[in-house]
């Protein structure tokens, strides 16, 4: 088994691009030969493509792929998807769950800081209704969650503002900071256009945390920029950090700093797939690949996913943090859409 003690010592953003990469190379290397021994159809896949392929993430919509025996497994994560769609199923052992709250919490705590915040969660309790079988919306609820305290859910199942809830969160903790989460066309939707409407305003401070849902916000034309001013006017809070993730590889998202990066820590990293040859390196827009050294129980150390993004920088962010970062424009013409917040209804 994979020893990860030292790496949970490290700090998420403290190796530089020669130590990342050294790093990296091993464990991916390790880490294919893991799932190649206990995961048959990978083991078949890597026979057809090769050592270490980067897989699709459609793949987990079409096969059950899995590394541990199915009495090993304590919980099955499923993506978003529309009516009549196909929903990944990614399974989780109980090392590779808490290996992945554990760098959710190192990797977050790096952008909020360590201290657990009051947190106001920008959804329905009605949500996390099976803790077995968890959908993207409600794995990512519940990961960050572990990171606050006296969780409040601002939603009814109504998905209205639950006024009295919030009110009585807000005049708790008058004063200090707080923790908002919420998929960003929720917390668009169902906070920000809820209180226009009826003239309200949130006296709150501290962090929202936000992820998913951008290709609604864009029908609508509003940007990041547009997005973080309404939030400010409307909350009070000014420390906001949007997220790049996916239930395929839950735990090493991708946080915004200040400056507008997302950052690969040290349990990920980020490439880019030409979108003509598919081959790695390239150097303008093409298709965003992840790797993520967390995933033990699934083959889900290497995914190609069909989002379009380019890298921006390594090791050289004015925020400070070492790494690659890049940004993400959505997803590629003609891919499937899914999304936490787009398909919201769906649990």
């Amino acid at each position: 088994m994979l020893d990860y003690d030292d790496i949970f010592v490290t700090g998420p953003f403290s190796l530089d691009a020669r130590a990342k990469s050294s790093l990296h190379r091993d464990w991916l290397s390790r880490l294919g030969e893991h799932h190649r021994r206990l995961c048959g159809p990978y083991d078949r896949l890597c026979a057809a493509l090769g050592d270490s392929p980067a897989l699709p993430v459609r793949l987990f919509k079409e096969h059950d792929l899995r590394s541990v025996e199915a009495g090993d497994v304590v919980k099955t994560m499923t993506s978003s998807g529309t009516t009549g769609q196909q929903v990944s199923r990614i399974y989780l052992d109980k090392a590779t769950s808490a290996r992945q709250s554990k760098a959710l919490s190192k990797i977050t705590s790096d952008f909020i800081g360590k201290q657990r915040l009051p947190m106001l969660v920008i959804d329905s309790a009605s949500v996390l209704k099976d803790r077995a079988l968890f959908s993207a919306r409600g794995a990512g609820i519940l990961g960050f969650s572990m990171l606050g305290r006296d969780v409040t859910y601002a939603l009814d199942e109504g998905m209205d503002i639950d006024y009295g809830k919030v009110d009585a969160f807000v005049e708790k903790h008058r004063g200090r900071d707080v923790l908002l989460f919420g998929f960003t066309f929720m917390v668009w939707q169902h906070l920000c256009l809820a209180l226009r409407r009826s003239e309200r305003r949130l006296d709150l401070q501290g962090f929202l945390v936000h992820g998913g849902g951008w290709k609604k916000l864009g029908d609508l034309a509003v940007g990041n920029e547009a997005f973080r001013q309404t939030v400010t006017e409307l909350t009070g809070i000014r420390g906001i950090h949007n997220y790049y993730g996916m239930v395929e590889q839950t735990g090493s998202i991708f946080m915004e700093c200040e400056h507008g990066h997302l950052h690969a820590s040290l349990f990920s990293d980020v490439d880019i797939f030409d979108p003509l040859t598919l081959r790695p390196g390239h150097a303008g827009r093409g298709y965003v690949c992840t790797t993520s050294l967390l995933p033990t129980s699934y083959p889900g150390h290497i995914l190609l996913t069909e989002d379009e993004g380019e890298l921006m920088g390594e090791d050289d962010c004015p925020c400070g943090r070492l790494g690659r970062y890049f940004r993400v424009f959505g997803r590629m013409p003609g891919a499937e859409i899914r999304g936490c917040s787009d398909t919201y209804a769906v649990r």
